[in-house]
């Protein structure tokens, strides 16, 4: 199929000073791996799905992507060049080839664009990214003179080393003349390597075009190699998600310490403290206040509710409901609005509907509790039995009073009354009053004469 433009991300490295098994390219930074923001870029870039070469942890890679990317397998790592050869069935057709490195999270669509239009505008054999550094560390240099060529370090020599422009590595190639460039490669060399950079070279000295942009960013261009780069990177990403939720306004108090991923959805007035972590397909309704130490993770959140010092996850939570401190909603938990869930209260998988309070120190697993009822201290559904896990009904209007243990399976029936310490093991009708303990016992003096004794 013929196509304007195909992009390649180059994805196959081991990527050793991660010091990690998981591939390099599948680290997260700022919520989504590495390859992923590369590969999100070069689509929009091409406006084709990407081609991924994977190599190590060539299973993982896929199983991270699935069918939203194309896969070419470079089982021997012999540099990018060879990479860029086990790929070379897809090229086939396109009239020019976007390749990137797969750990460049930073690198914006609207630079790839803007590369591969130059390359196209100026009939170019191939356009490189470049970027302007004033410690060039292990990057190749950027030689320009009568042609253009690219020199990894470990091959530069003494005054090549002083040259501050680099390579990015990233290229838009004229498909054509790349095919033509991939069957000169040599891999004689320092590290024995098959070098993409060396079809730069071929194809400026056959005259074919060549020229390399700089980047105005340059830390664009920043590639990720270990976990402190990891770590710039993702500050990097935050930054400019935080400033985009600025922008659209929400207010960060203190954006620098603000973790929210590129998934997460904010609603403008709402008013983040910060501390809070935002992860996964987070939404954050209009109005709501999130106080530190918060993390909230595939979770929604209502207008004007109120979040502090907790962690939810998976769940929903309607408006105007006040959430903490130091309550934990884990996976399946639905609170209504205007609802109360106080300090350390757990909420699995457990339904609490609208006007519903349980104010502190409470288990709420796998029940229900109806609109407006009144979940006492210490309260605990007790959803097993050591073999399987049952559920526990409250209805509306009802009370349950401190410390009290509703054995599941069992229903409290609407505008019932639940005695403080009772142990609840059968169904309490409505309006009913139920108290499930022993009566109280006082023998006086009987202290008195066991010190004796």
């Amino acid at each position: 199929m013929k196509t304007d433009c195909i992009a390649l991300v180059l994805a196959a490295g081991e990527g050793k000073r991660m010091k990690s098994s998981l591939p390099k390219v599948l680290h997260k930074a700022a919520g989504k791996a590495l390859a992923h923001w590369v590969v999100d870029a070069a689509r929009e870039a091409a406006g084709t799905e990407p081609v991924i070469v994977v190599g190590n942890g060539a299973d993982m890679v896929k199983e991270y992507f699935g069918e939203n990317a194309r896969y070419a397998v470079q089982a021997e790592q012999k540099g990018t060049g060879h990479a860029v050869m086990c790929a070379a069935d897809y090229l086939n057709g396109s009239a020019y080839a976007l390749i990137v490195a797969g750990d460049m999270p930073l690198l914006r669509a609207r630079t790839l664009i803007d590369l591969k239009e130059k390359a196209m505008k100026e009939n170019l054999g191939v356009c490189v990214l470049s970027a302007l550094m004033e410690d060039p560390a292990d990057y190749g240099r950027v030689v320009r003179g009568d042609t253009l060529r690219i020199v990894e370090r470990k091959d530069a020599k003494p005054e090549e080393l002083s040259i501050k422009e680099v390579n990015a590595s990233v290229y838009c190639f004229s498909t054509p003349r790349l095919l033509e460039a991939l069957e000169s490669l040599s891999d004689d060399n320092a590290q024995g390597e098959y070098y993409l950079t060396d079809c730069v070279a071929y194809i400026s000295e056959k005259g074919y075009g060549a020229s390399a942009v700089i980047c105005a960013d340059a830390g664009e261009c920043m590639g990720v190699n270990d976990r402190a780069q990891l770590a710039a990177a993702s500050k990097a990403l935050r930054r400019r998600i935080n400033e985009r939720h600025m922008l659209e306004g929400v207010t960060l108090i203190d954006p620098e310490n603000t973790y929210i991923d590129y998934g997460v959805k904010i609603a403008k007035d709402v008013v983040i403290y910060p501390g809070v972590t935002l992860e996964g397909n987070t939404e954050i309704a209009q109005g709501a206040v999130l106080y530190p130490g918060s993390r909230i993770e595939d979770s929604t959140i209502g207008q004007r509710t109120v979040v502090q010092n907790s962690v939810i996850i998976s769940s929903r939570i309607g408006d105007d409901s006040k959430i903490g401190p130091y309550a934990y909603l884990r996976p399946g938990s639905v609170v209504g609005s205007g609802c109360r869930v106080g300090d350390f209260v757990e909420v699995k998988n457990a339904t609490i509907a609208d006007g519903a309070k349980v104010s502190h120190l409470s288990y709420i697993g796998d029940g229900e509790i109806g609109e407006k009822s009144n979940i006492g201290c210490g309260v605990v559904f007790v959803n097993y039995d050591g073999i399987k896990k049952s559920r526990t009904v409250v209805g509306k209007n009802a009370f349950v009073g401190c410390n009290v243990n509703l054995i599941a399976p069992v229903k409290v029936g609407d505008g019932a009354y639940v005695a403080a310490g009772s142990t609840v093991t059968k169904d309490v009708e409505e309006d009913a009053l139920c108290i499930a303990r022993s009566r109280q016992t006082v023998i006086e003096g009987w202290a008195k004469r066991r010190r004796g004794e």
